[in-house]
């Protein structure tokens, strides 16, 4: 029993910080699709709502330590993100946000940008569901690959 729980819960782990990891880590260790599915979602959104529940003061401090380095407030990254968000809105960062931002960069990246926090729960589970699938259904397919027996 415990060696399956601590499947579950490094899967879970995983997804809170890189996404697309989480479900290559439960194929490879045997979990049915639709644990691995569901465990990569919610360690998405566990980590969304634990930082949007910190939001505002999150971006004041990143930008105040940002502003004591001396750095400047824009940089070639940020400008990108900028013009993301101005082009698709929410739904742009929460689409990019498990390929490209991982589901802290994101989450960061929309209270930086002061989006309400609804909105962030609301486009970053639908994200996360969406992705969650995709990148499941993309590691039970290719499961057969020798990488995977590396894992089992």
């Amino acid at each position: 029993m415990l060696p399956v729980l601590l499947k579950y819960a490094t899967v879970f782990a995983i997804g809170m910080f890189k996404f697309v990891a989480a479900p290559v880590a439960g194929v490879a260790a045997g979990l049915p699709m639709p644990v691995v599915w569901a465990l990569s979602v919610a360690g998405m959104m566990t980590t969304v709502i634990l930082i949007s529940g910190v939001g505002q003061a999150w971006a004041l401090h990143l930008r105040r330590r940002r502003q004591l380095k001396g750095k400047p407030l824009f940089s070639r990254r940020s400008r990108t993100v900028v013009r993301i968000y101005r082009r698709f809105g929410m739904v742009g960062i929460a689409f990019l946000t498990p390929i490209l931002f991982s589901p802290v960069g994101g989450t960061v990246i929309a209270t930086q940008l002061h989006v309400p926090r609804w909105r962030i729960l609301l486009h970053m589970s639908w994200s996360a569901v969406l992705w969650g699938f995709a990148f499941t259904l993309l590691a039970v397919k290719f499961s057969h690959l020798p990488i995977f027996d590396h894992y089992r």
